[in-house]
């Protein structure tokens, strides 16, 4: 009975919450944190920052949890330092040291193998992370002590470049990548490339997907903003000023407009005729709006919607 209602007592939000996490929480703490904020029905991040890491960690509220795929499959863009001489066993600051080099790269020889890092490559995970191994997470594995052995993967780096370089002893770069990149891996193997060794010693999301740093939000910030609700105002002030809308995920779909009776038949789970010259005659991923507003998201075979899921707004 208690649970139920704990339950009764959430607050139905539906959108996006841009966050700028922390540096020294895990993502699921930080998730937490926002929880006791606005006590939502039901909530998710897309993706996961390790707790050294700072930036956007995307939270989807409601019926934005159905679009999470749409922004976890976007590009991510990361600015991070390495530190070169020191190899680690976590490839960055967590771990312990376990190769050492007294080779320091200049910014021209690092510049030279970029374009060795672009596009798609193999890259095999670190040990710390959690790919999963005969079921098992490879971090719990390592820190137990046991041999991890992960497979090359293919991972696509659309933009590796250099930034700066603040002494000799550390880079900083931005990348551009896809699902799957490890920037640990990224610094770990650009080190032995050079002839020395390397591990990332900050590290920042600037961007997933359609959210950058322009939609971030800080916990200072929603708390601040938390304290200085008036009495018997609900949360529905900070939804309006940091919630995003649910179709924000879609912004690399087609969109088809629909009627409200379409609307009513999509609903239902009903395929429907589009109409119009402009009308897609075939597309993978499409969503259907009426009034701006998202009905479902589908596909589109020979000029008809067949939604695949419904949401309710």
């Amino acid at each position: 009975m208690a649970r139920q209602k704990a339950r009764k007592n959430r607050n139905a939000i539906n959108g996006w919450l841009v966050l700028d996490k922390p540096y020294g929480i895990t993502s699921n703490d930080a998730l937490g944190k926002i929880k006791r904020i606005l006590h939502p029905q039901k909530v998710g991040h897309a993706g996961t920052l390790d707790p050294r890491a700072t930036g956007c960690l995307p939270l989807a509220f409601g019926e934005a949890t159905k679009t999470v795929s749409f922004v976890m499959d976007g590009r991510k863009i990361y600015r991070f330092e390495v530190t070169w001489g020191a190899e680690t066993n976590t490839d960055d600051t967590e771990g312990e040291v376990v190769a050492t080099s007294d080779v320091r790269p200049d910014p021209d020889a690092i510049r030279a193998i970029l374009a060795g890092f672009t596009g798609t490559i193999m890259q095999v995970p670190p040990a710390f992370s959690a790919i999963k191994v005969d079921g098992e997470r490879a971090y719990d594995l390592a820190r137990d002590g046991e041999t991890v052995e992960l497979e090359a993967r293919p991972i696509e780096v659309h933009r590796l470049d250099l930034v700066e370089c603040p002494d000799e002893n550390r880079a900083v770069f931005e990348a551009e990548c896809g699902k799957g990149t490890y920037v640990r891996a990224l610094a770990r193997d650009m080190g032995r490339r050079l002839g020395t060794c390397g591990h990332v010693t900050d590290l920042r999301r600037l961007l997933v997907g359609p959210f950058g740093e322009d939609d971030m939000v800080t916990l200072d910030e929603l708390i601040e903003a938390a304290e200085e609700l008036e009495e018997g105002e609900g949360v529905e002030a900070l939804v309006e000023d940091f919630v995003l809308p649910v179709r924000e995920a879609m912004d690399n779909l087609e969109e088809v407009p629909v009627s409200l009776e379409d609307a009513a038949k999509i609903r239902k789970g009903m395929a429907v005729l589009l109409r119009g010259r402009s009308a897609p005659l075939a597309c993978e991923a499409a969503f259907a709006s009426h009034a701006g507003v998202p009905v479902a998201l589908g596909s589109i075979d020979k000029g008809r919607f067949q939604p695949s899921r419904v949401f309710n707004l």
